[in-house]
């Protein structure tokens, strides 16, 4: 079997399965505890405007997400933002962007920091997204598929007038299922291709991805977003993926039976999404390059970062909406 990028996270079959998430406290209107106060019995934190900090890194698809459900629903006042840099060493995630090489809130120099505060032994690996308590110092959550979740539901007083409905009540059950498919065959399959070490593993992975994607495109053939006329958390989820498709995905991660340009509908879908306020504008294919090929030497050993692909293309013409 090869080396694997993740050995705890490797099965004995050569598969990619991804550590749970440690920390899944919530912010909530409903709490019981005081402004200022700690978790109360069931784990909920006091929501409270600019209390919290949202930990991300431009480079990484489950980070990304937060940021763009941030900025649509207008919590950029209510949520400060600290961005990682997207090479990590050793040690993690690291505050290396900014001008001292700490966060200036939370006056660390790496994420690891902050876990350990949380839990002085978490042995895990320390991932983005985060959702940071200023006062405590300490870690809320680092379940990135409920944060998003929680900001549409659990923040919804503080919304910017007019913000969009990313969850409905009346289309979760089919959103879930589909966010459900698109996380184990998308979001996560192309980790699951590009972090195995058996034939199988991969073969498996690769099938899954694309046949998911096919289905995918022939749902958006005949409607704009995945759930209809509206921009929803389902679009989000699979935007993060599709944007770093042929950056990295196609040729680093092997996914590489068709690139994004060579899908018609999803290419253009895609683009309709990035040319939306809030979408592109959160892009960075440069750190999503650098991160990708810098940081998994058990898939690219030399670290040279491709000038490739082609940008311009996403600002072209969708012919959507």
């Amino acid at each position: 079997m090869a080396q694997p990028q993740f050995a705890r996270e490797t099965s004995r079959s050569g598969e990619f399965v991804r550590q749970p998430n440690r920390f899944t406290g919530r912010v909530t209107p409903d709490s019981q505890s005081p402004p200022g106060g700690g978790p109360d019995e069931q784990g909920r934190w006091p929501l409270e405007a600019g209390r919290y900090r949202l930990i991300w890194c431009r480079a990484c698809p489950w980070a990304h997400r937060t940021r763009i459900v941030r900025g649509l629903l207008g919590l950029d006042e209510a949520i400060s933002i600290g961005t990682v840099d997207p090479i990590r060493d050793d040690r993690g995630w690291r505050f290396s962007l900014d001008p001292d090489g700490r966060d200036p809130v939370l006056g660390v120099e790496y994420l690891a920091d902050v876990y350990r505060a949380t839990d002085p032994d978490y042995a895990g690996r320390v991932t983005v997204p985060a959702l940071v308590d200023t006062v405590s110092g300490q870690v809320v959550t680092n379940d990135y598929p409920q944060i998003t979740l929680d900001l549409s539901t659990q923040w919804r007083d503080l919304h910017r007038p007019g913000a969009p409905d990313l969850y409905p009540e009346a289309l979760r059950p089919e959103m879930d299922e589909l966010m459900a498919q698109i996380h184990r065959d998308v979001n996560n399959g192309v980790y699951r291709c590009g972090f195995a070490t058996s034939q199988a593993a991969y073969d498996e992975a690769y099938q899954r991805l694309f046949a998911r994607l096919d289905a995918l495109s022939a749902r958006l053939a005949d409607r704009r977003y995945l759930m209809g006329d509206a921009i929803t958390e389902a679009d989000i989820r699979l935007f993060t993926t599709l944007v770093r498709f042929d950056a990295v995905y196609h040729g680093h991660f092997k996914c590489n039976r068709t690139k994004l340009t060579e899908m018609p509908v999803l290419w253009a879908y895609a683009r309709d999404l990035y040319q939306t306020p809030g979408f592109g504008d959160t892009v960075d294919f440069d750190q999503i390059k650098a991160h990708y090929y810098c940081t998994h030497p058990a898939i690219n050993p030399t670290g040279i970062v491709p000038l490739g692909p082609d940008e311009s293309g996403w600002v072209t013409p969708h012919g959507r909406g």
